[in-house]
């Protein structure tokens, strides 16, 4: 009996043409990162984005090499990247200028950041799943964020990507949004600033503080000078595991999921003593929705289970693991993002 038959038998349909044709683009999508990849790294976008050129130019201006550029163009550009025009000219389109430099959306240090750290981890993805320990910490020996800081090149690459999902993701999540009553807002885990930026920036009667790592905060500084908020803003380094600064309002933003259960109620722990009972939280989160629809928390998950011990989760799931902590979840706000702003309550 032929394999065909064997399937047809046990009731499973074979496969038609277009499920096979689109497996195998999903079975070749480490080629797609590499090519993206290569392509933020050359800054070939942020050179498009100044005006369309011959590839020839291109490639001087980029360092590669013509006919090998020429190859890749062509096959990012049916993915909607670029576009041919005569004389061997070559143009990015408004969803390749996401990989540009310039572009106010710009996901280029996220490209620079997931393919130069995570993209060798998950060659031994198959290790997680058979043993529940994330593939990083198999490669670099270590807990993925304990060698992340060790290179001050790779804190930064880390600093930068967070600040583009910040600016491309969480675009417009704010939008008609305001922090629950509290004149001194704590950003905990804040990196460079932009959260705090974009909260406080539109309510000018409210303080700040910026923390974390110290080698991680000090970005924060130009920040908040650029956004006219340093005189409002201050910029503390040290250890959320250990202690927090005492505030009205706390802002985790997108800090929980990288954590497991234990690991989030010690985080979570240090706000609760370093604030008093009616102290507000403001979580922000990519909630898990229920059964199979489509969600980028899904995919952001195999990303956590690869690289750390955190993951995504659901609203019932934050619900016991803020309650276990002494927090009452008053609400979660759906945003226009992937994002949702989750807000409770220290008992």
């Amino acid at each position: 009996m032929s394999t065909i038959e064997t399937r047809d038998a046990i009731g499973a349909a074979p496969p038609t043409s277009s499920e096979a044709t689109l497996m195998t683009q999903l079975l070749a999508g480490f080629q797609v990162s590499q090519a993206l990849y290569v392509i933020a790294k050359l800054d070939v976008a942020t050179k498009l984005a100044e005006g369309s050129r011959p590839i020839g130019r291109l490639a001087e201006e980029t360092g590669a090499d013509e006919d090998a550029l020429r190859r890749l163009l062509r096959t990012l550009a049916p993915l909607g990247l670029f576009r041919h025009g005569e004389h061997d000219t070559v143009e990015v389109t408004s969803f390749g200028e996401l990989l540009s430099a310039s572009h106010p959306a710009s996901l280029r240090d996220a490209a620079l950041y997931w393919m130069e750290t995570h993209y060798q981890p998950f060659n031994d993805l198959l290790g997680t799943v058979r043993t529940g320990k994330p593939a990083a910490e198999i490669l670099y020996g270590k807990p993925f964020f304990e060698w992340l800081a060790e290179d001050s090149e790779r804190a930064a690459l880390l600093t930068g990507a967070m600040a583009n999902v910040t600016g491309g993701l969480r675009a417009g999540m704010f939008d008609g949004y305001t922090l629950p009553e509290g004149r001194l807002v704590a950003d905990v885990g804040g990196a460079d600033g932009t959260v705090m930026a974009e909260l406080l920036g539109r309510d000018t009667d409210r303080h700040g503080v910026v923390f974390d790592l110290p080698h991680v905060v000090s970005d924060a500084h130009e920040t908040l000078r650029a956004r006219g908020l340093a005189d409002r803003v201050e910029v503390v380094g040290g250890d959320f595991f250990d202690a927090v600064p005492t505030a009205d309002v706390y802002v985790l933003s997108y800090i929980l999921h990288d954590w497991d259960d234990a690991s989030c109620g010690k985080l979570l722990g240090s706000i609760a003593r370093a604030a008093n009972p009616g102290a507000r939280l403001v979580v922000i989160e990519a909630v898990l929705p229920a059964g199979d629809a489509p969600h980028l928390a899904k995919m952001i998950d195999l990303t956590m289970l690869a690289m750390l011990t955190g993951r995504e989760r659901t609203a019932d799931e934050y619900e016991t693991l803020l309650g276990d902590a002494g927090f009452t979840l008053d609400r979660i706000l759906p945003t226009p993002s992937p994002f949702s702003v989750i807000e409770a309550t220290l008992r």
